[in-house]
């Protein structure tokens, strides 16, 4: 798929994972919409990007808001990628010291991993159902999973069990769309530089980064952006759960 003249849709995209996938989309010749919490932060970015970038603040869990940010993209053009980045990493054991893992905190974080992806996807999907095909497909989904989806470590039941679920559903989910020619595919990164990375002390993230095999260090969220845009551009690519992580396993601590 060509970009050039298109509109791409990213969640989270004023950081991390997110904003180095703006970047990537707008390279390619993409007007990108960015959909984040702070708005500040997030319209800031969007001036520096340049002209093709927008911002929406949205909570990718509230339907009206996203759906807001579906139409600000569709306005723009055709809506051919979304890329979802948004999530929390909130740990919690499932006992404590304190007691045991309060409901509220799994579910919050099950709320924005999960729901708010499928809310996203489900919203996305019905605006580019609407439009031409270009080619042979009319789009093309990415979500964010983890190799916490595998690998879960001790205080990772909410964020593992959210992000077993992202890629749970992908298969379902391409198969349902591929009567629409959208296309869905889900990257579960390892462990990567992202905001939440960067509050370590230094010491702790070169620890981190020399478990993986190799590289033996942390991934650049360039990386995972290059990632984003293999997958557009494959059309083969489809229905699958792709390991970004260096071939890294991680043993139970």
């Amino acid at each position: 798929m060509d970009l050039t003249n298109t509109v791409a849709l990213v969640t989270g995209g004023a950081s991390g994972l997110g904003r180095a996938t703006t970047e990537r989309l707008l390279a390619a010749g993409a007007q990108v919409v960015m959909v984040d919490l702070n708005a500040e932060v997030g319209q800031q970015v969007a001036a520096e990007l340049g002209d093709s970038a927008h911002f929406v603040t949205a909570d990718v869990t509230n339907e009206e808001q996203v759906q807001a940010a579906v139409d600000t993209a569709t306005g723009l053009g055709a809506l051919r990628v979304v890329v979802n980045c948004a999530g929390v990493a909130t740990p919690g054991k499932l006992v404590s010291r304190k007691g045991p893992l309060p409901l509220e905190a799994f579910q919050k974080v099950l709320n924005i991993n999960i729901v708010g992806t499928v809310n996203v996807c489900r919203l996305a999907a019905a605006a580019m159902q609407q439009q031409e095909p270009d080619g042979e497909e009319r789009g093309v989904i990415v979500n964010t999973a983890s190799v916490a989806a595998f690998d879960g470590q001790i205080g990772q039941i909410a964020y593992s069990a959210s992000k077993g679920a992202v890629a749970a559903v992908t298969l379902p989910m391409a198969r349902e769309l591929a009567a629409s020619l959208i296309r869905v595919v889900t990257i579960a990164p390892g462990i990567f530089e992202t905001p939440m990375m960067a509050g370590l002390p230094a010491e702790a993230q070169e620890s981190l980064g020399k478990s993986v095999p190799h590289p033996a260090r942390l991934g650049k969220p360039a990386e995972y952006a290059q990632l984003v845009e293999a997958i557009v551009a494959n059309p083969m690519l489809n229905g699958e759960t792709i390991r970004l992580d260096g071939a890294i396993r991680m043993a139970p601590k």
